[in-house]
């Protein structure tokens, strides 16, 4: 009979270390205790209309600015906490508090860019006096987009998507205030080219703290018609740029952490079970180009009704920190994946040049794997009928897939339904890495390249072929798995530089509206348009699909 072992550790006091090794027997069907071997197999991948990676990605990504200018059609909404003590920033054309809904920012360079006209500028700074309820909207959210950035917050608005409001932002931020009012709801957080707050009401959990008359250069006296053609003014680019730069302080996690939420109240149109009529909407579409617009009305009813349980619900959830496992997944893994895809993109002649490479890749992946090789693991010899199934490191990839979930499970009683989503879309993301490296290692010792594993094939193995079958599964994976933290400016920008990606209002097929606008708006619009004639729209390509670069720190910028 085999046996498979299992390592546990205890430790009490100021006793020892000590290690057992806990025996449980392998059935002759393949059954160990709470597991079937066949439930592990490496032939079976995600399903083609799964979305637990994409569960997975957008919760990884919330409130950062990079993934979500990187994706900038959201498909989440999640309720959060502004804390007390928090700054909130109004840029105006007037030394007058807002007397209804009304836009703030998180930095006080994104609001400044608003803080002028006829001469004037005004900066409202407020801070919070006890937590504010807010509604979290992912993606590029208040960018005036009708290609989907705001396809979630119309369907709570107008119960529908409605492209051709793009730009209608002033019935948006007061039908949802008069919609969220009913559930205490003080403002909706969204990002551009940073973070802000649509706040319904100035005078509710928020205390003035100054209200300055600052000094700008762009003085004109009256507003330029149509086409927009403000003088060519500096500080419009430095401000303009400097907001954009301020959300970049938020690009990576923790991201923008004065919106705390959560995430047992998120509600996902990724969620199948939630908007199955997204499923063929999907289908075909490159990610890019996911969007709400398609959801049948049977589906927007059943979000909205999600929500209004999200948002009135007592129940604290589990006390699980999704967020927190979320990230210590992709640590764990990242580096390595992409590590490993550099040692596979390698071309040679020389096949020992290549055999050693391979076992550079084959190291990597037992790192990978190290916290799950059991010692009594037992590799079958080469004459074995069942070695093109691998299945004798079905316990490795096993233990890979739920060793950060095996105890989580115990809690689903106590569990909301959007964190049994969060599990799954957990489990499914450690499944496929784990079925993935554990495939591409058990490859390996199977071909002889592992020195801790060591064995004979019969044959000489195919270095080339592995190499290249290798290549293909960690790209698939990676595709799969599709992490924004791979996107990079290669090589590094200089000193003067950032990292940057197409960021609407700056690039993008829509600066601006297609009427007259009032007000300080017709202000802002003309800034807006005329740093578009200045950089020039990006390459339609490149906006559907950002690609990073650097850009200047200093004039002129180079967008």
């Amino acid at each position: 009979m085999r046996y498979q072992s299992f390592v546990v550790a205890l430790s009490f006091g100021s006793a020892a270390l000590a290690l057992h090794h806990q025996q449980f027997p392998v059935s002759a069907a393949g059954e160990t205790s709470g597991s079937k071997i066949e439930q592990w197999r490496f032939d079976e991948g995600p399903a083609e209309n799964a979305t637990g990676n994409l569960i997975f990605d957008t919760v990884h990504s919330l409130l950062q600015h990079w993934p979500n200018t990187r994706h900038r059609n959201g498909h989440n909404i999640v309720p959060g906490v502004i804390p007390t003590g928090t700054l909130l920033y109004h840029g105006t054309d007037s030394h007058t508090i807002p007397s209804g809904p009304d836009w703030t920012a998180i930095d006080p360079e994104h609001s400044i860019v608003f803080a002028f006209g006829y001469g004037t500028g005004w900066q409202l700074t407020m801070a919070v006096t006890r937590p504010l309820k807010v509604l979290y909207f992912d993606g590029s959210s208040s960018a005036k987009l009708s290609e989907g950035t705001i396809d979630t917050q119309d369907i709570i608005t107008w119960g529908e998507v409605q492209p051709e409001r793009s730009w209608d932002e002033l019935s948006r931020i007061q039908e949802l205030c008069r919609w969220g009012k009913e559930f205490g709801i003080d403002g909706f957080a969204r990002m551009e080219m940073s973070f802000e707050v649509m706040l319904c009401d100035f005078t509710a959990g928020v205390e003035v703290v100054s209200f300055l008359h600052v000094r700008l250069t762009w003085k004109d006296t009256h507003v330029p018609s149509p086409p927009y053609r403000p003088p060519l003014d500096q500080d419009i680019w430095n401000r303009t740029f400097e907001a954009m730069y301020s959300g970049s302080w938020h690009n990576n996690y923790p991201g923008e952490s004065r919106i705390v939420l959560d995430l047992a109240g998120l509600v996902s149109l990724y969620d199948i079970a939630l908007a199955p009529s997204l499923v063929p909407v999907r289908a075909k579409l490159e990610r890019w180009d996911y969007r709400v617009l398609g959801i049948s009305p049977e589906d927007i009813s059943q979000v909205k009704r999600k929500l209004t349980e999200v948002v009135n619900r007592p129940d604290p959830g589990s006390g699980v920190d999704w967020m927190v496992l979320t990230h210590v997944i992709v640590d764990r893994y990242a580096d390595r994946l992409e590590f490993t895809k550099h040692l596979l993109n390698f071309t040679s002649s020389d096949s020992q040049e290549f055999l050693r490479r391979a076992r550079f890749v084959q190291t990597q992946l037992r790192i990978m794997l190290a916290p799950y090789l059991l010692d009594d693991t037992v590799v079958p010899d080469a004459n074995n009928p069942g070695l093109q199934q691998l299945q004798w490191a079905s316990p490795i990839f096993r233990l890979c897939a739920t060793t950060h979930t095996s105890v989580i499970i115990n809690l689903t009683p106590s569990m909301t339904p959007s964190e049994r989503l969060l599990l799954k879309a957990i489990e499914d993301t450690t499944r496929e890495i784990c079925r993935v490296t554990t495939n591409m290692w058990a490859v390996g010792v199977m071909s002889g390249l592992d020195v801790i594993f060591p064995m004979e094939p019969n044959e000489e193995p195919d270095i080339v072929q592995i190499m290249n079958d290798w290549r293909q599964d960690i790209e698939k994976l990676m595709s799969w798995l599709d992490w924004s933290i791979w996107i990079k400016c290669r090589p590094a920008c200089s000193a003067e530089e950032m990292c940057y990606l197409p960021t609407w209002p700056l690039d993008g097929p829509e600066p601006w509206p297609p009427h007259h606008p009032p007000g300080n708006l017709q202000n802002t619009l003309a800034e807006v348009d005329y740093l578009a004639d200045r950089v020039g729209q990006t390459q339609a390509e490149d906006w559907r699909k950002p690609q990073p670069r650097c850009i200047r720190r200093l004039p002129q910028y180079g967008f």
